[in-house]
């Protein structure tokens, strides 16, 4: 008897050191594109390719993230959205825009913050992580975001914190709305819908596809998104969960988001409305929690086709 419970103890640490090893030196870098088929355009409009990244927490001595994230371009996105936490460290910028460059030069781009692009990256109790969303309001910003916010906008990347725009794509006119990262409480919806209303009334367009973007899917902000008439959702922030278990799915979404939403294409509604909603897992992953278990970090290709 004391023979099996010593097998059985050394059979169970065999497997979590295995566990242990794929999901911090193997998962976490096996990078993926995840493509999804959304019925959102009007008959007789051009297919639109939209790649979507997130979280990509950049570090510096990031390499092999740097180059598979350029190498994106050979998708031949159409549009390009940047859900924010992008910064993976303080000294990351410069790497991020190189990594962001050939895309940003293919293809109209566009963009939210998310906390991680304001403050550096620390250690966190990973319990706290699962039984509560992880909301900073005390820290003094530490990442120079003016910075990151002018250099993503000399590579000719639209800014959509608390603001809105529009872009021609293959034919399509799309409004994009954004807010700020709701994690940190960054987000003004009130300035959002200043800036859709200058919109319309600058150059109204009725026919135009309504792009809401937003990093943390906080019901609310996925609400007021709605509210101005979005079609189509992007958010990322949640990381899939990071650790999922197999056959369960993801644990937290680290918002009030539902868990069983908290990675890939799903459909947000209230009582009038619904649009299509975007997750990403994201690219990356704090440099002080270098795991993904059932998780393969990803980038998000979207090709919109006209509803049949």
């Amino acid at each position: 008897m004391h023979g099996r419970s010593s097998r059985t103890a050394v059979a169970l640490g065999a497997a979590a050191v295995g566990v242990l090893t794929w999901s911090t030196l193997i998962e976490r870098q096996l990078y993926t594109v995840r493509n999804h088929t959304v019925p959102v355009l009007a008959a007789g409009h051009a297919p639109i390719r939209v790649l979507h990244l997130s979280d990509l927490h950049l570090a510096p001595w990031q390499a092999r993230k740097i180059e598979w994230v350029r190498s994106l371009v050979e998708l031949r996105p159409d549009l390009v959205i940047l859900t924010g936490d992008m910064m993976g460290h303080l000294d990351a910028r410069m790497a991020l825009l190189h990594a962001l460059r050939p895309l940003a030069e293919a293809a109209p781009m566009a963009f939210v913050h998310g906390s991680n692009d304001y403050y550096g990256p620390m250690f966190k109790n990973p319990v706290k992580y699962l039984l509560a969303p992880s909301r900073l309001s005390t820290r003094q910003p530490d990442i120079d975001n003016a910075a990151l916010t002018a250099g993503l906008i000399d590579l000719g990347a639209l800014d959509l914190n608390n603001a809105a725009t529009r872009v021609q794509v293959n034919g399509t006119a799309l409004e994009l709305m954004g807010l700020n990262d709701p994690h940190i409480r960054y987000d003004d919806a009130d300035r959002m819908r200043a800036s859709v209303a200058e919109l319309q009334h600058s150059a109204p367009d009725t026919e135009a596809l309504r792009v809401g973007v937003v990093h943390a899917p906080y019901q609310k902000s996925l609400g007021a998104l709605l509210a101005e008439g979005a079609d189509l959702l992007f958010a990322g922030h949640t990381h899939g969960g990071q650790v999922r278990v197999p056959g369960v799915g993801a644990l937290t979404a680290n918002c009030d988001l539902p868990v069983e939403q908290a990675r890939g294409l799903s459909v947000w509604y209230d009582a009038h409305r619904a649009a299509f909603l975007n997750v990403s897992a994201g690219l990356g992953n704090s440099i002080y929690a270098p795991v993904r278990f059932a998780c393969r970090p990803e980038a998000s290709l979207l090709t919109l086709e006209p509803v049949r």
